[in-house]
């Protein structure tokens, strides 16, 4: 498969102080891909200087698209919107907070490159406290238990999808979506990386 854009969704609440370094690192990440990239920022009801540095970023490159929501609807929903206005060959999702590296997206897109709908990624390590790192723990096995779906353990929202995949999502009629299940849901070839 041939990658032409490269969509990169990016939910945004509060992330003045990260807004920066993020585009930094994707501008690098599209560089060394040799793609056109498309950076979808969407702005979940921010009340710090986010939108104004969003703005001004969109203002000085075109590779900056943002779509501004009316309040804070949630994570999940900045997800969802951000993947129904994305238009690339394959669809990034991450955090604007740099907790999981953009530069595994590079690792991603070699993964969908060889065939794979959703490329997922498996965090090695959690930065939060024992306390929370074991209720995460917990959680996402008893779901995995309970779901008739195999989600995969220790991944989150980051992740690479085809095309055809982020078009079926956003077909859904969800109006609570939970991006990580439907993800899994859908079937399809899929795979993690570290």
């Amino acid at each position: 498969r041939e990658l032409k854009l490269l969509s990169v969704v990016i939910p945004i609440c509060n992330e003045k102080d990260n807004i920066s370094e993020l585009y930094a690192r994707l501008i690098k990440i599209g560089k060394e891909l040799s793609v056109k990239l498309e950076m979808v920022f969407v702005n979940d009801g921010s009340s710090d200087s986010s939108m104004a540095m969003l703005k001004e970023l969109g203002a000085s490159d075109k590779q900056v698209k943002i779509v501004d929501l009316s309040r804070n609807f949630g994570h999940q929903m900045a997800i969802r919107a951000g993947i129904e206005f994305a238009s690339g060959d394959a669809v990034a999702i991450m955090d604007a907070d740099l907790q999981d590296p953009p530069e595994v997206v590079v690792d991603m897109v070699a993964k969908w490159k060889e065939g794979y709908h959703v490329v997922y990624a498996i965090r090695k390590t959690r930065k939060e406290g024992v306390l929370l790192r074991f209720l995460y723990a917990t959680f996402y096995r008893l779901l995995k238990i309970m779901a008739n779906t195999d989600m995969p353990l220790d991944a989150g929202d980051f992740c690479l999808m085809d095309k055809s995949i982020v078009k079926i999502l956003s077909s859904m009629p969800e109006s609570d979506p939970f991006m990580r299940g439907l993800r899994s849901w859908v079937g399809y070839d899929q795979i993690g990386v570290e």
